[in-house]
């Protein structure tokens, strides 16, 4: 044995004795129970109590955790009665991180979902029950948290989503008759034979150019054919005060669409249900092949199932999730305070238009918004060398995984992203509450900003489809961002957006890289969309090597011609865009400032680029969970 190898296997015997001496192991089982050692033998129960013992090892400074400190967490469902709260104490170091890893997507799962059990068959008469919808419907009690039955907006049954009960069976929608914007109200059309006693709880969704709207009915007055809904504050004036996007009126391309919903009356078809809050009665007509004497149905009763948050001076550092899946969250705010949102699912808090237009960085500016930032499943703050890889993000009712501010190095490669209400991924601070959102965010402690932030390889699927006008990839404020080799697919609106503001006064954004991700089967239903959009000013961005294809032929479009492939909107500034396949020149530059370059971006582009882009050799275990285009909806391919 010469020496070279003697100095190697001696080299790899130090590295695999290294790693078992020093490097901390707590082990979690469905089977076990917190009041054991948390070993291999005795292991935990939660999570929590494993993130507990992990503090107090680092607190101690135990020799243990040299080498890291791995939470080992067996197959199987964890069901969190909290979210799961990381704090700076529990942080690692780049030598020594904590690596809570599982066993793969689907089987170490973290749910915000409670079962719901004791389903029979209705045998008695119900109230505003369709005629046709007797003898099909199944009952069980709804379930109470404290004194107050558990609010939720979503239903699953064997992990599919049943669809909330609805008058018209999607995808078929009807169209606004008017919107008076003065008395704040609607008008639509309306059947003679319709209930008007049962319609407590029931909401409008209406569709609006780029973005939806869900309103809470207040009032029904019928008039003949038509019906007149007045609406629930706050949503009724905003809704009705906002000017961007208002409802749409076009004799050419028709009024805006929109269903009712949650309404005992609409409950008729198969996969659909009705949640009776007065009797907290839960009612559902099952679809064929299920049993709800066995199947397992699940409602979401927490909005955030993780919350990582350290603070500006103190950051949460060095914390991993590997093959970790988290699913069945809730977001109750459109049952609360109705939902208008503005754009990217940001939703108004405010907005109305301007007598006199203008604003300091904008002169000729007519309108003024402000906006919320809607609940994520696993929510990151003030954070950096955060990794989430091989994990699952499943059955969520809003955001997936958010890196909302003062995030620096932090990736999510590898992972799922499937049946998500709203976004999937967002990165950086969009605007403040208190800000304006045509106001350039630059903030004077540049550790506000989420600085170099790496998305890659990752399977985004059947995402918005709970706030039809989110995105699959959303990125706000950011610097140095990197999101390549991603697959989006599958959403109701843009692929990849990366920016906010209007504005072409250079903020807090530069040197962000969107490269060499594949998006296809995009804008199933809004417009005024692209797979790769952006916003504002960006120095030394870059925009390339991505393939972009089959885009969806909306069905209710304001303008059915208003789609592209790239989209530099209002304010885009020294931007990069290079070497993009599509099949058709279809780009968009709207009010754009200076510095952008545009070089060889359509069907010329080297057929290699489309063979390069999105997920690459190792994640390909990702493949596995797309399906496409499952209604066989029309495709555009090409300019019309």
């Amino acid at each position: 044995m010469n020496i070279r190898r003697i100095v190697f296997l001696i080299f790899l015997l130090n590295v695999i004795l290294t790693d078992s001496l020093f490097a901390a192991e707590i082990w979690v089982s469905p089977a076990g129970s917190d009041n054991d050692a948390g070993t291999h033998e005795q292991p935990l129960a939660t999570i929590a109590m494993a993130i507990r013992k992990a503090r107090e090892l680092r607190r101690l400074n135990d020799a243990s955790i040299k080498g890291g400190i791995y939470i080992k967490v067996a197959a199987g469902i964890y069901r969190l009665d909290e979210p799961l709260f990381i704090r700076p104490e529990d942080s690692g170091t780049a030598d020594s991180p904590t690596i809570i890893e599982g066993e793969g997507i689907g089987k170490t799962i973290l749910s915000g979902g409670i079962k719901v059990s004791g389903w029979r068959k209705v045998n008695t008469a119900v109230p505003g029950l369709p005629s046709d919808a007797k003898g099909k419907v199944w009952v069980a009690d709804g379930l109470v948290m404290g004194d107050e039955p558990l609010q939720f907006r979503q239903l699953w049954v064997n992990n599919e989503k049943a669809t909330r009960a609805r008058d018209t069976e999607a995808p078929l929608m009807n169209r606004i008759l008017s919107w008076d914007h003065k008395t704040q109200s609607c008008v639509i059309p309306w059947s003679a034979s319709a209930d008007t006693a049962h319609f407590k709880g029931m909401e409008m969704f209406i569709h609006q150019w780029w973005a939806i709207a869900i309103l809470r009915v207040k009032a029904v007055k019928v008039m003949g054919d038509s019906a007149r809904l007045s609406f629930y504050q706050p949503e009724s004036r905003i809704q009705s005060e906002h000017p961007w996007p208002a409802p749409w009126l076009s004799k050419k391309t028709g009024n805006s669409a929109f269903y009712l919903s949650n309404a005992i009356s609409f409950l008729n078809k198969p996969g659909e249900w009705y949640h009776d809050r007065k009797t907290n009665k839960i009612y559902y007509i099952p679809r064929k092949g299920e049993d709800l004497q066995t199947d397992t149905v699940t409602v979401p009763q927490l909005e955030t199932l993780v919350k990582m948050q350290g603070s500006i001076d103190n950051p949460v550092n060095y914390i991993g999730f590997k093959n970790i899946s988290f699913e069945h969250s809730s977001w109750l705010r459109p049952s609360k305070e109705g939902l208008v949102p503005h754009q990217a699912g940001m939703y108004m808090l405010d907005a109305y238009k301007l007598k006199i237009p203008g604003t300091p960085d904008k002169k000729g500016l007519e309108n003024q918004a402000w906006v919320g930032r809607p609940k994520a499943a696993v929510e990151v703050a003030y954070a950096s060398h955060i990794t989430f890889n091989a994990c699952g993000f499943e059955h969520m009712a809003s955001t997936g995984l958010d890196f909302q501010r003062g995030t620096h190095h932090d990736a999510v490669k590898g992972s799922l992203f499937k049946d998500i209400g709203g976004t999937a991924v967002l990165d950086g601070v969009y605007s403040d509450e208190a800000q304006e959102v045509h106001l350039p965010y630059n903030p004077a402690d540049k550790r506000e900003i989420c600085t170099y932030d790496t998305i890659t390889n990752n399977l985004i699927t059947d995402a918005t489809n709970e706030d039809w006008g989110s995105v699959g990839i959303g990125a706000g404020y950011v610097k140095g961002i990197s999101i390549t080799h991603n697959e989006v697919c599958d959403v109701n609106y843009t692929g990849i957006s990366m920016g906010w503001g209007w504005t072409k006064t250079v903020n807090a954004m530069s040197d962000n890289h969107i490269i060499a991700n594949k998006i296809h089967h995009y804008a199933r239903n809004m417009y005024d969309v692209a797979g790769i959009y952006t916003l504002s000013a960006q120095p030394g961005s870059v925009i390339s090597d991505n393939y972009v294809d089959s885009i969806y032929k909306a069905p209710y479009a304001h303008d059915p011609q208003h789609w592209f492939y790239l989209y530099t909107d209002e304010g885009s500034s020294y931007i990069t865009l290079k070497n993009n396949w599509c099949p058709a020149d279809k780009f968009l530059k709207n009010a754009n400032g200076p510095g952008n370059v545009w070089e060889n971006n359509g069907p010329q582009v080297d057929a290699a680029v489309k063979q390069s882009a999105g997920i690459e050799r190792p994640y390909s275990y990702l493949f596995q969970y797309r399906k496409l285009n499952l209604d066989n909806s029309p495709i555009n391919h090409k300019t019309e």
